[in-house]
Parts: structure tokens; sequence; C-alpha cells
């Protein structure tokens, strides 16, 4: 609890005194609108290489490198909550194309529930917060505000046993995260049925990503497509 809210007041003294763009360091807003132009790009679909069983459709909006690089990296590890406005303003526009596609009116769709990859209890005890989560509420936000019937639902969790993924290579990562996850008894009756878009920051390998759709889908729910902010180099470009 103490954690959370000191990681609360980091976050506002971040939005009340920011100390720069948190890629090229340039005085101003947290992202000057030079590195903020990297997250700009229409959303286009993304496929790593090798590519995981039951990976949904993944949806993202810019390669992980350079300024979109440090701002998740500033957002996730150094606690620059500000940057979850400009993160999530790109992650809702990830979710609006996995859910309408890239030519569809928003307001011909029914309702969505967001799903976060689940961070490891120790990961968000020391960062004070579950970025990932943050970034979902921030990017149901927005959508709410363009007319989108959307909500983010904590449904996963992280069984006994899992690693750090940071480090790993494909093969490690998808044998990690093998039945990792689970949906909470408390969400169960929200997903049952319902029609999912799973969302994190990056995809890598994809592991993650299959195996959050694998347990939402063993617990009833439609997993339709995955959005991301970004993109590694293991992944390719398919289309948007």
């Amino acid at each position: 609890m103490v954690s959370a809210v000191l990681s609360g007041l980091v976050g506002l003294v971040d939005l009340a005194l920011p100390s720069g763009c948190a890629s090229c360091a340039a005085e101003g807003p947290v992202l000057c609108r030079v590195c903020a132009g990297a997250l700009a790009d229409p959303a286009y679909l993304t496929r790593p290489d090798p590519t995981p069983d039951g990976l949904p459709p993944t949806w993202a909006v810019a390669a992980y490198a350079g300024a979109v690089r440090a701002a998740v990296v500033a957002h996730k590890e150094e606690g620059r909550r500000a940057l979850a406005r400009p993160l999530g303003a790109a992650l809702a526009r990830g979710v609006l194309a996995a859910w309408c596609g890239p030519s569809s009116s928003v307001g011909s769709r029914s309702s969505l529930l967001l799903v976060p990859a689940p961070s490891r209890g120790a990961a968000v005890r020391a960062r004070g917060a579950d970025p990932t989560l943050v970034l979902a509420r921030s990017a149901a936000a927005r959508l709410r505000g363009e007319g989108l019937d959307v909500q983010v639902v904590r449904a996963l969790r992280v069984g006994m046993g899992m690693l750090d993924q940071a480090g790993l290579g494909a093969a490690d990562r998808a044998a990690n995260l093998a039945g990792a996850l689970r949906v909470s008894r408390s969400a169960a009756g929200r997903v049952a049925g319902a029609r999912v878009v799973v969302v994190d920051d990056v995809v890598t390998t994809g592991a993650t990503l299959a195996e959050a759709a694998r347990a939402l889908r063993a617990a009833g729910a439609e997993v339709s497509a995955a959005a991301v902010v970004a993109a590694t180099r293991r992944t390719g470009r398919t289309g948007r």
C-alpha cells in the first residue's frame, strides 16, 4: 500500500514538474514533439518469427527502438507516470485497429474488454505499480472518449514458478510461460462469453500474448486480437 501511494505521488510530481523529454532529455514535456512523432504512425499487424501457437492477430503502433523504447522503459522502469498519456494514446490506436479494423466505424462495434498481460507480483511491488495495467486504463479512457464501450479487467494472474522473461529466447519464453497464467475467480464471470483484446506494452516473441489468450479462451472468452505499443525487431509487419 505504501509503495502504491508513493508511486502515485511520484506520478503527480512528474506531471506537475516535468523533468524533460524521456527520450532526448530536451526541456519541456515528458515527450517532445519530435520524439512523440515516433508514436504517431497508424497501427499495423505484426507477427513474431517463429509464431507461437494460439497467438491472436497482434497490432502495434511503432518499432521498439529509439524514442519509443526510451519512453516505454522510462514509464515501466523509471516511474515516469506522465508517459501513460502518450503511450496510452498509442495503445488505444492499436486497440481500435484490433477491434474495429483500420477503416471500421467505432459506433458499429459492441462492448469490449481490455485484459492487460499480467506482471509478476514481485515486479509490481518493486515498481510501485503495474505499468501495463496503467497503460490499459489510459487507453480505455481515451477510447471511451471516442464513443467505444470499453472496460479494463485485470483478469489474469501469474502462477507460481514463472521466471522473469528478460533475457530469455523464444523457446525459453514459451517454456517459461506454458500454463503459467490463469483467470482469477473474481474475473471469471466477466470474461466468460466476452469479446476481449489482450494488451501489453511490447511484443517480442509473442509468448506472453499467446499464453494470455490461451488462459482467457479456457475461461470462455472470445479473444479476437491483441494490441501493443511497440514490436521488437523479432517481429515483422504483415499489413495494415
